[in-house]
């Protein structure tokens, strides 16, 4: 059966305020080198761009669930923290995205060797510390969320699944068929919006769609 890929974008208001050339053909190794070096570069100047874009405070860690997180995510917000880093940041020095590396956090994604280098560059953490955490280890997911949640921003998430889940769902079975959107296959960003009615928070989901197998 042919896979099919959906895309979902949710949006909720906020009130918070705003703050021609030619191609040069290279040998293989020459441009990976390059690349490599260019990414060591990036890194180096990302660190030196403190805050956020938007003049809000940055993301830190809550410390009522500590006891629930990872051995790296202390490390990792304390480092984030000292250094006022946001996600946004520490995003582009890794070539990630902002939620991929917030989740690397929180432990709710496997790093790889090459995020802990760079990490480890950008929060000035030794690299052998954060190789001896569970960062690189299969992530036990979801330890850190009660349910339902309590944290409002979290709770207006799962309202909205809530209020609008069965509706997703009728409206998927009708565009797709019997099957699921995976959150395996699957990406997700948040981006914001300004207009005449004020400031928009928008939320985007795309998950490989997987059809249902008849047995």
């Amino acid at each position: 059966m042919a896979s099919f890929v959906r895309s979902l974008r949710i949006v909720t208001t906020r009130t918070a305020p705003l703050i021609n050339s030619k191609a040069t053909i290279r040998p293989v190794a020459s441009y990976f080198t390059q690349q490599t070096s260019s990414l060591s570069t990036s890194t180096a100047r990302m660190a030196e761009k403190t805050g956020t874009s938007s003049g809000q405070p940055i993301a830190t860690l809550n410390q009522d669930i500590v006891h629930r997180l990872p051995s790296q995510s202390p490390l990792l917000f304390a480092a984030k923290k000292q250094k006022n880093l946001s996600f946004e940041t520490i995003a582009k020095a890794l070539g990630r995205e902002e939620v991929a590396v917030a989740a690397l956090f929180y432990g709710q994604a496997k790093a790889s060797e090459e995020d802990v280098k760079n990490l480890a560059k950008v929060l000035d953490i030794p690299e052998a510390k954060l190789m001896e955490t569970e960062m690189t280890g299969w992530p036990d997911r979801g330890r850190q969320m009660e349910m339902p949640p309590k944290e409002p921003l979290v709770y207006r998430l799962f309202e909205i699944v809530q209020n609008y889940g069965y509706a997703y769902k009728a409206v998927m079975n009708e565009k797709f068929g019997d099957g699921i959107m995976s959150a395996i296959t699957f990406s997700t960003k948040v981006e914001k919006e300004e207009d005449d009615k004020g400031t928009w928070c928008v939320i985007t989901l795309r998950g490989k769609w997987l059809p249902f197998s008849r047995f």
